[in-house]
């Protein structure tokens, strides 16, 4: 068991990478554009779970054609199985068949926002598998985060008497924690390969366990109609996925677990800013509250800590 179990230095060290936020950064930039793009894509005859496969396997080919290329390929050894599992079988396969099979009954904006609250699951996870020190200011933080989600969520406008629209709710619920599985793994866990190394093989796992679920739901779904459905897999795909994926995967490893989940919380509101941007769905009291509350958690739990004297 200690290969899943970081040194006590590196749980209870207060020390926050720079790579790591501005990879934090990068990934929440480019995966906030997925959601309006899917929408748009679903929008012109798309089907989700065959936007989720073609991502998938786009994202896999990109990443193994530049490792190829670069002469960096390498196969995954037995040190690498617990986070290429994780990655492959929780962050993307089963996240991705739970998020996009949710947009049939919840709204994009509020998948956005649901898919990505991993601080409801990482912070009890951390505790009980990483016994990480969690500081009372990051607790601060991931509350304001999830407070920020809550006005986000706006419940009172959900439907609560639609069983498809609990059903989608749920399915949220269990794409984050199937991410939040994938955090705590990744955190633990220490691979030979590098992350960059890993993803083709992680693509490759996310679009095995896609496969099936295609097959038996949508067997004669669509990639869509026209070039805004195109435009959009080909932009997720190629780009955000990969690069954004690879992103997630590095500032996961590198920054706390509470850090990188509350981070990772700013996706729904950069998505719903995007959505604003692209789509014209409009500003709203709170969306401006929630996503200042999200921001200042975010701040919180990267601040470093005070150094005495």
């Amino acid at each position: 068991m200690s290969v899943f179990r970081p040194s006590a230095a590196e749980l209870t060290s207060s020390k926050i990478s720079i790579g790591g936020l501005i990879q934090l950064l990068a990934s929440v930039v480019m995966l906030s554009s997925a959601w309006p793009l899917a929408k748009m894509a679903i929008g012109a005859g798309t089907t989700p779970l065959w936007f989720a496969e073609g991502r998938a396997v786009l994202s896999g080919l990109v990443a193994y054609l530049v490792l190829a290329v670069t002469g960096r390929l390498r196969v995954p050894t037995r040190e690498d199985l617990p986070a290429l599992l994780a990655i492959g079988g929780f962050q993307l396969g089963t996240y991705f068949a739970l998020a996009y099979e949710a947009v049939a009954w919840v709204p994009a904006g509020r998948t956005a926002i649901l898919a990505n609250t991993t601080t409801i699951w990482v912070v009890p996870l951390s505790l009980i598998f990483l016994r990480e020190q969690i500081p009372a200011r990051r607790w601060v933080a991931a509350a304001l985060g999830l407070i920020g989600v809550a006005v986000l969520i706006n419940p009172l406008a959900i439907d609560w008497s639609s069983g498809d629209v609990l059903i989608g709710h749920v399915f949220l619920l269990g794409a984050s924690l199937s991410w939040s599985i994938a955090i705590i793994v990744t955190r633990a866990a220490r691979p030979r390969l590098s992350m960059f190394a890993l993803l083709p093989w992680c693509f490759l796992i996310g679009s095995l366990v896609l496969a099936p679920l295609v097959w038996w739901h949508a067997p004669h779904g669509s990639l869509g109609n026209g070039a805004a459905a195109w435009w959009a897999l080909g932009y997720v795909g190629l780009i955000a996925g990969p690069l954004g994926t690879w992103c997630v995967m590095e500032a996961t490893a590198k920054l706390p677990t509470l850090v990188s989940s509350v981070g990772f919380l700013t996706t729904p509101a950069v998505s719903l800013i995007m959505a604003n941007l692209f789509l014209g769905e409009p500003f709203t009291p709170d969306l401006l509250a929630g996503s200042a509350l999200i921001m200042v958690g975010v701040a919180a739990a990267a601040w470093p800590k005070r150094r005495p004297g």
